[in-house]
Order: structure tokens, then sequence, then C-alpha cells
């Protein structure tokens, strides 16, 4: 076993643990994940990946703060943040790699929603999430990746990797590229959002399987993967859902008569956020969560063209279109979005 993972002897010690063992577990991208067991009890040990998220100390930094300051007894669910080690810190780093320890929760995970009960039910904890933590001074958190959320950010990373590109505009991609420049207007309302509404602590990652259900699926067990956990609007958070949950085919696809919004799923997830937060966010949040679903699709077209005009140097691609075709299925889903929702 130590054969295998040198480094877990020394983890071991990190955490006062005897010798544990140690299997490979999930299917993340980011950081490689094993489940250590010792006398039954189980936990899940991370191999962080600081290529991805080059900045640890402020995930840290931002889970202190949780553990301390989030209101724990309004979640009817776990937060599964990392365990301190020995000398009290999140994270162990082991000969330049960058380790940590925490609690597992059982239940299952699942990459579609199958009803929109199921998106209720992801709304829900999503909303009580930022509802458990809106106390906490927003200005506390640090930006784990600086300009994750920015539309005009994003939309300026697009301008840029035009005149940077080794591709030739034309045709299909220029069609691409204008459509995403003609999302002007979105950016306008994304800054004029920005005027407006107050910074919450959110999750900003609020995709299907960052949600531990009970086996039954009948309710939500843990919100996980909390590494982008920092400031942001409500409606981010909503608008990832409606972006991931109500879409009708994933991203990736390119089915693309396929590609739509499942109304009943969408209406499902805004039912879900107003009903948590109708009595304590404010009238202006209530009001913005409807453009969350457009900017939020609209981000990841831009950021899937331009990594794509840039060579693909970001998103891992199986095939060289990947990124075009994710870009153009967003294009879509946006379409769809503004013809249904807005």
């Amino acid at each position: 076993m130590i054969s295998n993972y040198p480094w877990l002897k020394k983890v071991l010690q990190a955490y006062n643990l005897d010798e544990a063992s140690i299997k490979s577990f999930g299917a993340g991208h980011i950081h490689e994940t094993f489940i250590i067991e010792q006398l039954g009890e189980r936990c899940i040990l991370q191999r962080f990946n600081n290529r991805v998220f080059q900045i640890p100390e402020r995930i840290s930094h931002n889970h202190a703060i949780v553990m301390v300051q989030m209101d724990h007894e309004k979640l009817p669910f776990t937060l599964p943040l990392p365990l301190p080690n020995v000398e009290g810190e999140l994270f162990t780093v082991i000969d330049t790699a960058f380790f940590r320890l925490s609690p597992f929760v059982s239940g299952s995970c699942i990459n579609q929603v199958r009803n929109p009960h199921q998106a209720y039910l992801a709304a829900k904890a999503f909303a009580r999430f930022i509802r458990a933590g809106i106390h906490i001074a927003p200005d506390q958190f640090q930006e784990v990746i600086p300009g994750f959320n920015d539309l005009e950010l994003r939309y300026n990373q697009l301008l840029d990797s035009i005149q940077k590109t080794q591709k030739h505009i034309d045709g299909e991609l220029k069609q691409l590229i204008d459509f995403y420049l003609d999302q002007k207007l979105l950016v306008n309302e994304y800054l004029n959002w920005k005027k407006m509404l107050p910074l919450r602590l959110t999750h900003n990652d609020t995709k299907i399987n960052n949600l531990i259900f009970a086996d039954d699926l009948t309710k939500v067990n843990a919100v996980i993967d909390l590494d982008t956990l920092m400031a942001g609007y409500v409606y981010y958070d909503f608008g990832d859902l409606v972006r991931t949950v109500a879409c009708t085919e994933e991203e990736s696809s390119t089915a693309w008569d396929r590609i739509d919004i499942d109304e009943t799923k969408y209406e499902a997830l805004l039912k879900g956020f107003k009903e948590t937060g109708e009595d304590i966010f404010t009238k202006d949040e209530l009001d913005s969560l409807p453009f969350g679903g457009p900017m939020m699709t609209c981000i990841m077209g831009l950021r899937f063209l331009t990594d794509y005009l840039l060579g693909n140097i970001y998103y891992t691609v199986h095939y060289s279109e990947q990124n075009f075709n994710r870009a153009k299925n967003q294009m879509y889903l946006l379409k769809a979005l503004k013809k249904k929702i807005r």
C-alpha cells in the first residue's frame, strides 16, 4: 500500500492516524480523490491540484471563516469542510504536493436531474447555503479565482483573444464570434445589477454533482466541492443551476436541435430558490434571479470560445473543435433562455 502511495505514511502522520487502507474514489477532474478507512471510520483524502487553484491559501482562508462564522445549525445537511492536521493547518504539504482530509458523507451523487422535484431540492440546498452565511461580511472572503464570474472581464477576454488567435476567422467561427460580441446588452445588465445588489457568500459551482443526495434521492445530505466559496451575487448560484440542470442537453452535446430549456425544471429551481430566500434576500436579489441563467450561460460560452481561439489551453478537450462546439452549445442554450424565460 505504501509503495503505491509513497506519501501516504506522511499524510497519516500529519493527521495522527495509524496505518489505514486507501483506495481511489470518484471521477473528479480537478483533484485526485481517495477514501481512507481506519477501524471502520472513513474520510476523504484529496491530493489537491494547485495548478488549477494556484493560491490554495485563499481557499483555506475562506474555509476557516465558514467553519467559524457559518450558521451550521440552520443547515439541514453537512458541509464537509477540511479537517485540520496536527499543526492546525487545513492543507498538508509533502514534497511540494498539497493534501487535505475531510469527513466522508454517505449517499448518492447524480450527474443529471431526473425530475423537477430533484431540481427543487437542489435549488433549496444551494439557497440554504447562501442563507446560512448571509450574516458574514463578504469582504472577509478572498477571491479564489480572480474575476471568476465577471461577465465584463470574460467579454473583454474574448476581444483580446480575437486579436491574438492564430485561427482564420470566417464562416461559422465568425458567426459564433459575432453572436457573442452581440451580447453587449447582457454585459450592461450585469454592470447595472452589480451597482444594485449586495455581495453574499456564494458557492459559485452549483452543478448537480456537487450535492450528495440520500440514497433514495429524497433529500440532500451534503453540499460539496467547496473550493470556489467566495463573495458573489445570489443569481450566480441560481444561474449556474439553470445552465446545468434545466438544460435538455449537457454542455458538450452537439445535438443542436435538442438543446433547449426544460421549463418544468426551471420553474422548480426558481420555486426552490425563492421559497428559501423570500424572507431574507432583498427584492432586487429575487428580481435578479431570471438574469442568472442567461448570464452564466453567456459567461461559459465566452470562456469556451476564448479558449478555442487561444488554442485550447485551459479546458480539457478530447478533440480539437470541442471548445468551439461547447461555445456553440451555449449559444443555443442562451437563445432558448432568452426566448422562453426572459
